[in-house]
């Protein structure tokens, strides 16, 4: 009987053995669940940034020699030989680094790739330049005269834009123009203290203003991480239709003052074009999350 009941034992044993895996193959397995997709790069948020590039001017300035009530232009003279008219000369400056921040928002239309922007940009840019006016009449019949009516030019040191952009994206590459307002800071001078060997008239004349004048340009953007993205970008000044007079009495080396009134000069600056490499870091947006 011992022998039959440990039989019955071992053969139950035996059976379960077999009965559990088949059991656990009729469970049904749950496949791991994935993780959601991540959210669709957006260019919508602002933006804080820097930029390093260059500047040229389509031009020299010109100044203008407009005389006084009484004489054609201050670089004439009394004398006949070097009675002069109203004439201009160059003076030319230097290209310009420019370098500065730009700070902005961004706004894209969900599921288009259209993106509406606004940006403020200010920066270090600097134009000088100094010339002599090559058609001085000088007031001594004694030859060679002297060069002594010199005029000086800067335009910058600082400027700042505002404007709007209006982009296109593909992904993450945003290709984008752009346009406002530009303000530029510039300076004029015309300085004659020449009294040995040139005309005998002395003057200095100065004026200065911050021009508030068109800019537009364009650029590409790249999103190269999340919140970082590289830019390459050019932008036109249009400084051209800016312009400044200066006036200011002459007197002789005696102190006299010269007859007819205060001598003008009139001073055209050029257009401004720039180009730039900048780096922003997106920090949130104002309109919403």
């Amino acid at each position: 009987m011992m022998i039959q009941g440990r039989s019955l034992s071992l053969a139950a044993l035996f059976g379960l053995a077999l009965a559990l895996p088949a059991g656990a193959a009729d469970m049904r397995v749950k496949a791991p669940v994935a993780p959601p997709p991540p959210p669709p790069f957006t260019w919508t948020g602002c933006y804080l940034g820097g930029f390093v590039g260059g500047a040229f001017a389509d031009r020299d300035p010109f100044f203008t020699d407009l005389g006084n009530s009484r004489f054609g232009s201050f670089s004439g003279g009394i004398q006949p030989l070097g009675i002069a008219g109203i004439h201009s000369w160059a003076v030319p400056v230097d290209d310009s680094i420019i370098g500065g921040g730009t700070l902005g928002c961004n706004w894209q239309f969900a599921g288009s790739p259209f993106v509406l922007g606004i940006e403020g940009e200010g920066g270090y840019m600097r134009f000088s330049g100094a010339a002599f006016d090559p058609s001085r009449g000088p007031n001594t019949l004694v030859a060679p005269f002297t060069s002594d009516v010199l005029g000086a030019a800067r335009i910058g040191d600082w400027y700042a834009m505002a404007t709007g952009r209006v982009g296109y994206a593909f992904n993450t590459v945003l290709f984008y123009v752009k346009g406002g307002a530009a303000f530029v800071p510039v300076k004029a001078s015309v300085v004659d203290n020449c009294t040995t060997g040139c005309s005998n008239w002395l003057i200095a004349t100065a004026v200065d203003d911050t021009a508030t004048v068109g800019t537009i340009g364009g650029g590409i953007e790249w999103a190269f991480a999340p919140n970082w993205s590289m830019k390459a970008e050019y932008m036109f000044i249009g400084l051209g239709g800016h312009g400044l007079t200066s006036c200011g009495t002459a007197t002789l080396a005696s102190g006299a003052v010269v007859p007819g009134g205060d001598f003008c000069f009139a001073h055209d600056f050029p257009d401004i074009h720039t180009v730039k490499l900048g780096i922003n870091w997106r920090f949130g947006s104002i309109f919403g999350p």
